[in-house]
């Protein structure tokens, strides 16, 4: 039984139980459908039973498929893994870096892949950006190694590390009304028509907490699917908005958007870069997580500044600098 299954048949057959197409398969292995239908049926013949079954217009696992896109994903990754340290071997430090980030994060990350990979030139980068549910079912099915997110999901066992502060606030036009107010509460928001990010993203996710804390119910005045989207409309005048402010420093900076006059505006929460606990780390995920550790909130500093790290906090104010900073505080997500 699979005595003659090669490395081939199980690529063809592990990309088609990721992404439940062939076609899509396909597209990701850079050959032909017909070429992995053929793949697939090699290894069916091999093991003996049916692995994919149709499912309307597409197509779905098994029992037996099941079990072997398992025994799969663990085998194509032991075999990557051996392939790095056999370069290691020859001083070659080499790899794929596989990263999925939560979207919000897609605006600190570049610099810090650069940074990563102008250390090690030899290893390639694959990044992925979703919103946070994408991401998690991602490093649940081992689509990525390591996860940069705000906050370790509860379904999944990770071992994370904080690398990094992630400063997030209330938000408006300098000529929103809310502004003029000398003091708001979360309460004073209700009317406000709050733009906000849809369910599933993380910025979402910590709204709903902050207003359930407070023991208010969250009014939504609009919900966009991206942070851009919520940050131009915002400039704009059409509401006020809760974003990273990772998200949008040159708009603060140049005054098209300040921060509303609420106490513990902006707040602080984390960034965490995190993989399943069960998993070894692949040697190229293993550095790059002890990087972020080591060099991530410097080089984020360096990036919102727009210059080599220095003293001083990276939070943008509305009044002063030191006004600001009594407002800061500090959450643990």
């Amino acid at each position: 039984m699979l005595k003659n299954a090669t490395f081939r048949q199980l690529a063809a057959f592990h990309a088609v139980a990721r992404l439940g197409s062939v076609s899509r398969a396909a597209g990701e292995l850079h050959l032909t459908q017909p070429a992995v239908s053929i793949q697939l049926k090699l290894l069916e013949e091999s093991a003996g039973a049916p692995l994919l079954e149709r499912a309307g217009r597409g197509i779905r696992l098994s029992a037996a498929g099941e079990v072997m896109a398992g025994y799969a994903a663990r085998i194509l990754d032991l075999w990557r893994e051996a392939g790095d340290e056999m370069a290691a071997q020859h001083g070659v430090f080499s790899g794929t870096l596989r990263v999925g980030a939560v979207t919000t994060a897609e605006y600190l990350l570049p610099p810090l892949l650069v940074a990563f990979a102008g250390e090690h030139p030899h290893v390639k980068v694959k990044l992925h950006v979703g919103n946070r549910d994408e991401i998690v079912a991602m490093l649940g099915g081992q689509e990525v190694d390591i996860a940069i997110m705000g906050r370790p999901p509860g379904e999944l066992k990770t071992t994370a590390v904080a690398f990094a502060k992630h400063p997030m606030a209330f938000l408006a036009s300098p000529h929103h009304p809310l502004m003029s107010r000398r003091r708001l509460s979360l309460a004073d928001l209700h009317d406000a028509n709050l733009l906000v990010r849809e369910r599933g993203s993380g910025t979402r996710t910590t709204l709903e907490r902050l207003h359930k804390d407070a023991g208010l119910p969250l009014r939504i005045g609009s919900e966009m699917s991206s942070n851009e989207a919520i940050k131009q409309m915002c400039v704009a005048g059409f509401g006020a908005a809760f974003l990273s402010l990772h998200t949008c420093g040159l708009e603060l900076q140049a005054g098209l958007l300040g921060l509303l006059p609420m106490a513990g505006n902006p707040l602080e929460r984390e960034w965490y870069a995190m993989h399943l606990a069960s998993r070894r780390l692949p040697q190229v995920a293993s550095a790059f997580k002890q990087f972020l550790a080591d060099e991530g909130q410097r080089l984020i500093l360096e990036q919102l500044r727009g210059g080599p790290a220095g003293a001083g906090t990276a939070v943008p104010r509305r009044r002063s600098t030191t006004a600001q900073a009594r407002n800061v505080r500090k959450e643990k997500a």
